[in-house]
């Protein structure tokens, strides 16, 4: 269960409360909502859980599976099964998919006292995965997210979800600069990664993404705290009168 609870954010060297004593609880095996309007804090709270330098918190905790991940490092929260999908994912010049996805998995594996996966162990599990999202494997040959598409990058990033099987997943704006195409093929791999034992915190301005992520829940955060929650219908009613009725 993720929970989240009287968090306080600021930018480091800013005394301005971006996130204001928000508290949330994600069961396990529930994909939740974050929606609001630009400047709420939606990216604020995704990299923080995530652990992202520049944000300085001054009160509260993320309490992930019993744990306070907050006095854990970036590095620390991957191994512990946190995953931050990027609204705009990185390039990796000179880096090829293949050496990263080996890498990453290796580095948790160890972090974890796991072996490492040999070459022909890492192969056949990646051409699986690759295969179940349809993914071309000649992309992985390529530089990371170089030269690619926006919607190639987001299915690049559901692969290194399915490959590393993380158990909390942060979406942040998954669905920033995909066409209706490719928002289909991005929510359809998303979808394959649901589970009881994984939870999933979505992030998003728009209703159309949770026309194909179904959440069980949908939350409201404006001015940095959360002004309201419902089910799957209250981003309808957002999408039809706006975010007005939160702003104070």
């Amino acid at each position: 269960m993720l929970e989240i609870n009287n968090l306080c954010v600021s930018l480091k060297n800013n005394n301005t409360l971006i996130i204001k004593d928000l508290s949330l609880i994600v069961p396990k095996g529930e994909v939740h909502a974050i929606m609001g309007p630009n400047g709420s804090g939606k990216s604020t709270l995704a990299h923080v859980i995530a652990g992202k330098d520049g944000y300085e918190v001054t009160d509260g905790e993320i309490i992930w599976n019993g744990t306070n991940i907050l006095n854990q490092t970036p590095e620390e929260r991957a191994a512990f099964g946190v995953f931050l999908a990027f609204q705009y994912p990185m390039e990796v010049p000179g880096v090829a998919g293949l050496t990263f996805l080996r890498t990453a998995m290796n580095a948790i594996r160890r972090k974890n006292d796991q072996e490492t996966l040999t070459t022909p162990q890492f192969m056949r599990l990646v051409k699986q995965k690759s295969a179940d999202l349809h993914i071309d494997m000649e992309m992985l040959k390529r530089p990371v997210n170089v030269g690619f598409s926006g919607g190639e990058k987001k299915r690049a990033e559901i692969l290194q979800m399915a490959m590393l099987a993380p158990s909390l997943i942060v979406l942040d704006e998954t669905d920033s600069g995909l066409d209706i195409d490719a928002l289909k093929i991005v929510s359809e791999g998303v979808n394959t990664l649901r589970g009881a034992d994984r939870t999933m915190l979505v992030i998003t301005h728009y209703q159309r993404l949770l026309d194909y992520i179904i959440p069980n829940k949908v939350h409201v955060l404006a001015n940095g705290q959360i002004k309201g929650s419902g089910d799957k219908n209250l981003a309808l009613k957002l999408e039809k009168s706006g975010y007005t009725a939160y702003a104070n």
